[in-house]
């Protein structure tokens, strides 16, 4: 479960059953016995599938990150998510609307409202300036000079391009590029948010930079965000939620946590096998408990730091250290033995 809790609402995006197929006579996919379908027949009929059967649920505000190794569908199926791609089979609910079965114009008006799309390849207009760029999307919905104009210089403050929106695309690093796409994927204000990849064509530094920046930016806008990559890292420091395909299918969906704790198969541990637990531990996995809401220490950690994040806290007390929760509320102790314990990689107890 992330820490957006989606327990007591409804899912803002719900796949069930989706399978993209590829190949002649595609269209007659859903004739098929679905239920006994397996790769024999796939092969018989000379079909691809790139999604197969794929479900889940997204909550508000959550970052539900897909990933998996080039081919696995990951790419294909955020973009059926949006119906960029049209699924052969199953449903796509947006906000309780099923995306498959509406207009192309209100398909349209979805997607200009409530969604906003980032890519690997920036895809700027070279011939608009940074403002023109970001106030692109908003001109296309017929907005005002002045409103779109307020709107775009307000996106490029917030990703930290203020100065800079007189400047063309060619004048511009891969960096800020990057952040002139994010900047233009935001003007709208979308409460959906898909990024396919979009710093994987960036230097290391200049993509951990942005990763921050996302976080930063999702901090203050709780989007609702669906982030495909194929870079564990990427995936453990932005996600609330994992969910790994392989040829097609989701293997496992959890929490970072989940899948290098308890892999679901063996799949799913050769893919997490290289990554310290204390990167993905969180400190209410190792606390021990405390009677009512005391604690004999002076230092404190939250509940939701992550082992490896707080570990210059850890190693520089011989005390054990109070754990509080997001209330303030002192929930548990984390001591010096096991904190030691998941920073060499031993299994918890």
């Amino acid at each position: 479960m992330s820490k957006n809790s989606i327990e007591n609402e409804r899912p803002v995006i719900s796949c069930l059953n989706v399978w993209k197929v590829f190949g002649a006579n595609a269209t007659d996919f859903e004739k098929e016995k679905l239920d006994n379908l397996n790769e024999n027949t796939l092969t018989a009929k000379k079909w691809t599938a790139a999604v197969c059967d794929v479900s889940f649920d997204i909550g508000r505000g959550e970052v539900f990150v897909i990933m998996g190794l080039s081919g696995s569908g990951k790419s294909t199926m955020v973009r059926c998510m949006s119906r960029l791609i049209e699924p052969t089979s199953g449903d796509v609910n947006i906000e309780g609307e099923n995306l498959l079965s509406v207009s192309d114009e209100k398909l349209i008006e979805i997607r200009r409202q409530k969604m906003g799309m980032v890519f690997q390849h920036f895809a700027l207009l070279p011939n608009r300036d940074v403002l023109g760029n970001v106030a692109f999307p908003l001109q296309v919905q017929g907005i005002s000079r002045k409103e779109r104009e307020v709107r775009a210089s307000e996106m490029i403050s917030l990703v930290g391009l203020e100065g800079r929106e007189n400047f063309f695309p060619a004048e511009l690093s891969g960096g800020q590029q990057q952040r002139v796409g994010i900047a233009r994927s935001l003007a709208s204000n979308p409460s959906i948010w898909f990024l396919d990849e979009p710093f994987s064509a960036l230097d290391p530094l200049i993509r951990s930079d942005l990763q921050d920046e996302l976080l930063r930016l999702q901090a203050q806008l709780n989007k609702t965000i669906v982030f495909i990559t194929h870079d564990l890292d990427e995936a453990i420091k932005i996600a609330d939620r994992i969910a790994i395909m392989d040829q097609g299918r989701i293997v496992q969906i959890g929490t970072p946590e989940d899948l290098i704790m308890r892999p679901a198969n063996e799949y799913v541990a050769r893919f997490t096998k290289g990554v310290p637990k204390s990167k993905v531990v969180k400190v209410s996995t190792i606390m021990k408990p405390v009677a009512g809401n005391h604690a004999k220490t002076s230092s404190f950690l939250n509940i939701n730091d992550r082992v490896a994040d707080v570990a210059d806290i850890l190693t520089k007390t011989q005390e054990a250290i109070g754990v509080r929760n997001d209330g303030g509320d002192i929930v548990g102790v984390v001591d010096r033995e096991t904190f030691i314990r998941i920073l060499a990689g031993a299994d918890i107890k």
